[in-house]
């Protein structure tokens, strides 16, 4: 009888590694398939784009199904995330912090432009520097932590104040709490059709208008529910900005607040 040549002992317990990482993958792969465009897929289309047999992803779908981590949509039986993946993400949710997730972001922004690159949040009226990165220039605009600006016309309160109703803007600056210069009814409402701007770019410019010398760009960051949370800033001398080079900054400051909105869990937005 021939003898039987058994397999390392540790053979069968690789195998059973490498398949139970390939099913984890997969498993993964299906989750990455949903979307805020595209919340409803079915069986086929997600086959289609992790390119596995349909009756994987069935069985996949299945194991996420009863794990709560995928449900099926009552009207169309198709397959949407589900609740349970509240419950896994909930812990990381609850530790993100607006300056520990900004502050790799922020340093690349710095590198890339040149100039001061910071981290403002919204105290309900004044934005407040809670991180910065110094220009590496000679010449350069800085602000101590905890600066707070109350002027609408900087950059950072124009990102805030975009998000705010109409009626809180008109109380804001007719109160004076947020300073505006003339604040008279018709100016007020002159600069509420600019924050629709703004809103509607995604970015705030203010070149030399708070401070002759100085030149500002913002651009919000979104939580995971949409919410404005913060907004990343740019600062610098005004007489090196010129209005095609304030392009380029505005451009490179909303890229990088899109970059902070994804690392928050929320989705950048779309050119």
């Amino acid at each position: 009888m021939a003898a039987r040549t058994e397999a390392p002992a540790d053979s069968g317990t690789k195998a059973g590694d490498a398949r139970g990482a390939s099913v984890l993958v997969n498993a993964v792969e299906v989750l990455r398939c949903f979307s805020v465009e595209e919340p409803l897929l079915g069986v086929t289309e997600i086959a289609s784009r992790v390119g596995l047999h349909k009756s994987t992803v069935s069985r996949i779908l299945a194991t996420l199904e009863q794990e709560d981590l995928v449900e099926r949509d009552e009207t169309t039986r198709r397959f949407k995330l589900g609740l349970g993946l509240i419950a896994v993400a909930g812990p990381l949710l609850a530790e993100l912090d607006e300056r520990r997730v900004a502050y790799p972001v922020l340093r690349e922004l710095t590198e890339r432009t040149q100039e001061t690159s910071a981290l403002v949040t919204w105290t309900g009226s004044s934005s407040v520097c809670v991180e910065q990165i110094p220009s590496p220039q000679q010449v350069k605009h800085t602000s101590p932590l905890g600066t707070r600006y109350t002027t609408a016309l900087s950059a950072s309160v124009q990102v805030f104040l975009a998000a705010e109703g109409p009626e809180r803007v008109r109380a804001l600056l007719a109160s004076g709490v947020v300073e505006y210069p003339s604040p008279t009814p018709d100016r007020i409402e002159e600069f509420l059709e600019r924050l629709k701007d703004v809103a509607a770019e995604g970015c705030a410019t203010n070149y030399g208008e708070t401070s002759v010398d100085e030149v500002g760009v913002a651009a919000p960051v979104h939580d995971h529910r949409g919410n404005i949370v913060a907004a990343v800033m740019l600062a610098a001398p005004r007489y090196r900005i010129t209005p095609e080079h304030l392009q380029f900054l505005a451009a490179a400051c909303t890229d990088a607040a899109g970059r902070v909105t994804v690392r928050m869990g929320g989705t950048a937005p779309q050119d």
